[in-house]
This record gives C-alpha cells, structure tokens and sequence, in this order.
C-alpha cells in the first residue's frame, strides 16, 4: 500500500471520468491539482462540498479539481454531486464492496475521508490541506 508523501512525485494513475473520457493525473500538470477523495455516505465529505465548490469557483483559472468518490452504490454519488453543483470535468466514480480498497486510494495511502492532496503544477504533492489553507496558497500565488 502506497503513502503520498509530501516533496515526492505525485503517484499517478489513469482512470475513467463520469463522462467516459479517459483521464491520467500526470495530463494535469501545469497547473495545482486538488485531489479530493470523498463519498455520498460520508456525513463529513457532505458538509464541506459547499467549501470545495466555493473553491473550485474561486480558483478555477488555476486550479483543478479532481475528486474521487469512493462508493458501494453507484447511484448515491449522483444525487450528492448534483446537489451541490459538481460542474467540474474531473470526476471519479470508484465502486467497490470496500471502498478504501478502491486502487486510487491506495496508492495515496488514503485510511479514510473526506482526505485532500494539494499538488503543484510540475507534480509534486504539496501535502494535505484544508480549503482555508488551499484557498491561502492560491490567493497568495495570484498577488505574485
């Protein structure tokens, strides 16, 4: 089982978005990437989407979101996404019976959520933050 660990390369993987397109995380260098790992059944993931969708409007000309829900039920995830206005392009679907087997999860070491990596735009993980801490960086990162 992986652990991200911050100052290394961000473990890639390829996966397929909710539109059916295929998706590598390395395509997304460039730019800061929010990785956001979450669920529709997890009370805590479902409190601070508005946050990650203020985030994500805030910052969207240099950040990208990619959450990764990670679900029993493939239809749950929908409702919640809906709900509170996932617009972004770069979302991920990952069913399985145990949901922190889910591959992406493991490579990231991810032991439960909502769990969060800011990435930078050549690749390299940055760490685990919170949106005050992320919306900081980025707010610092448009004055310079």
């Amino acid at each position: 089982m992986g652990t991200a660990t911050h100052g290394e390369q961000a473990p890639d993987f390829e996966a397929t978005l909710i539109d059916g397109s295929p998706f590598k995380l390395s395509d997304l260098q460039g730019t800061y990437v929010l990785l956001d790992f979450w669920g529709s059944w997890c009370p805590p993931c479902i409190k601070e989407s508005p946050e990650l969708v203020a985030l994500h409007k805030k910052h969207s000309n240099q950040l990208t979101i990619v959450t990764v829900a990670l679900e029993k039920n493939l239809k749950t995830w929908k409702k919640v996404a809906d709900k509170y206005g996932y617009t972004w392009k770069h979302q991920i679907v990952n069913q399985n019976r145990f949901v922190l087997l889910s591959d992406i999860a493991r490579k990231y070491g991810v032991s439960e959520i909502p769990t969060k990596f800011l990435i930078s735009p050549d690749g390299t993980l940055l760490g685990m933050y919170s949106f005050e801490q992320i919306d900081k960086i980025l707010t610092k990162k448009d004055k310079d």
